[in-house]
């Protein structure tokens, strides 16, 4: 007998469909339309709500927009943290007073010989001073503890007692790759910069058990996801931290997706044999932690970026302060290129136009060794790019992951640089019609986390309290999304499971109550994160 012919078979119901909103896919063409469908942890479909309704089963949750705007899952490239650490909480401080009157209230309650340590989530840009609080600012604060301010991630400033704590004085020298700066009369104002920074020793902070270190990391996750982050790459993760981001993915504890940078120890001979003692492979991992490549650096921040001209501001006497290399130029081409020969990708943090000069060179090094074209080696910040850089990053396949320093740090880096040099600090809209891969992201804690005030600065160029800096290098609504969702995805080698919405891809999206790509510009920044969802569950609200 003939066999009888068999129904095909129904694609199963969606679990959730969204209907009645505003989806800006970011796909290739940046499709936006009504509606998108959710089976499981992946888009199953995208169209308009009448068509999204349509598959919908018995048992598919229907939930109703009313006209608000879904995005992808926004995605930071260069997130350490969401806060600055322990100590004084100089974040909110709008001037010099209210950091005294911080650091006083922490010395009434200190013992004595106490330390006095502030968090690093703050900047001088932030004040209205517009300037550093030094020794003599914090000594009329506090004359007999010793009080350090930790100032992102490569500066200190010390008051007397401080300096006195560590024996650092007029005679100290400074060492290779750090500065100690001075008055104008001679005398240590207190900054210490980059590897100045080792003639500090602080109190290691309370021993946390494990537990205790996972749960601090979740709720750190939960507020990067009530600002729409669904992804973050951590840079300069540690093997010990790696470890127990993998151990929250064991327990299901995790909620961010992860690519972590691990940063190992580079000697004379190459990157430290603990990195293959861990077990650690290139790219392992999966869709929720995965290993990104190797995290270097050759130079400071702010204030020690490597610069082919000398600072505007006067640092010395003789006005030759170009900034910091802040490791040894064999030692860095020889790990490069071991890294290189061991497969690993290599992201290395390069601030002044110097300090990419030094990059590229070692790059193409290895690249001379084996071809680095195609495998997504990075430039991180890369502030001060020169047109006769664009060509030989081209040709190395780099990718340049930018991030909005500018928006907070407007006027310090007019100080330090200059106006020139400030007004091209991340010429992202140069990067891009040159052809680079460019994504976007922050730096927390050195500047807020918030990646709509990304958006928003690379579309304005708009800066707290400098005005617009370098307004030839705003870029369009549409590039500002790319950079934030899918070029992030590609930067990760992730672009075909993530960074748009379309079906098959993970269901990692935000919901908005502005549209960004019309919305008025301050609306843009301000925008309110109503949800966030990572892998088809809403993680924010909870």
């Amino acid at each position: 007998m003939a066999a009888r012919p068999q129904p095909l078979a129904q694609p199963p119901a969606p679990d959730l469909v969204i209907f009645n909103a505003h989806v800006i896919t970011v796909d290739p063409s940046f499709l936006v339309t009504e509606a998108v469908a959710i089976a499981g942890d992946r888009f199953m479909a995208v169209g308009s709500s009448a068509q999204m309704k349509a598959i919908a089963g018995p048992s598919t949750t229907l939930m109703d927009l009313k006209g608000q705007t879904v995005i992808p899952g926004l995605m930071d490239n260069h997130l350490h943290g969401a806060g600055g650490g322990p100590g004084v909480n100089l974040s909110r401080a709008r001037s010099h007073g209210d950091v005294a009157d911080a650091i006083a209230a922490r010395v009434a309650s200190a013992a004595a010989g106490e330390i006095i340590v502030s968090n690093s989530d703050w900047h001088e840009a932030q004040l209205a001073e517009q300037r550093l609080p030094l020794r003599d600012d914090l000594d009329r604060i506090a004359p007999r503890h010793a009080v350090v301010l930790v100032r992102g991630g490569h500066e200190y400033i010390l008051n007397s007692a401080a300096l006195a704590r560590w024996a650092i004085d007029e005679a100290t020298p400074e060492p290779a790759g750090g500065r100690i700066t001075r008055y104008p009369d001679g005398r240590l104002n207190g900054e210490l910069v980059d590897t100045a920074k080792a003639l500090v020793r602080l109190p290691p902070p309370a021993p946390r058990s494990r537990d205790e270190q996972m749960t601090l990391r979740a709720a750190d996750y939960r507020t990067l996801h009530a600002a729409g982050l669904t992804t973050v790459r951590h840079p300069g993760v540690s093997i010990d931290e790696y470890r127990m981001l993998q151990q929250m993915q064991a327990e299901n504890r995790l909620t961010m997706r992860i690519n972590a940078l691990i940063r190992p120890a580079v000697g004379p001979d190459g990157v430290d044999a603990s990195l293959a003692a861990s077990g650690i492979e290139p790219d392992e991992g999966d869709e929720w932690i995965r290993v990104g490549g190797i995290k270097l650096a050759v130079d400071g921040g702010f204030e020690g970026g490597l610069m082919r001209e000398p600072y505007e501001k006067p640092w010395d006497e003789n006005g030759t302060y170009r900034g910091l290399q802040t490791v040894d130029t064999e030692r860095f081409v020889g790990a490069v290129r071991d890294l290189n020969r061991r497969d690993w990708r290599v992201a290395t943090h390069a601030v002044g136009d110097a300090a990419i000069d030094l990059v590229l060179n070692a790059y193409e090094k290895a690249n001379a060794d084996r071809s680095i074209a195609t495998r997504r080696w990075s430039i991180e910040h890369a502030f001060i790019g020169r047109p006769d850089h664009l060509p030989r990053m081209k040709s190395l396949g780099v990718a340049i992951a930018a991030q909005n320093h500018l928006y907070l740090a407007g006027p310090s880096l007019v100080t330090y640089w200059g106006a020139a040099r400030a007004g091209i600090t991340t010429p992202v809209k140069m990067y891009l019609d040159a052809g680079l891969p460019v994504s976007s992201g922050t730096d927390a804690p050195v500047v807020p986390y918030p990646p709509l005030w990304t958006i928003y600065h690379f579309v304005t160029r708009d800066t707290i309290t400098g005005g617009v800096l370098g307004a030839d290098q705003r870029i369009s609504r549409q590039d500002a999304l790319r950079l934030a969702t899918i070029n992030n995805a590609w930067l990760m080698m992730e672009e075909r499971e993530k960074g748009s919405i379309e079906p098959g891809k993970l269901a990692d999206l935000v919901v908005l109550n502005e549209d960004p790509l019309t919305c008025p510009e301050p609306r843009l920044r301000d925008a309110q994160v109503v949800m966030t969802m990572v892998g088809g569950k809403f993680v924010y609200p909870r």
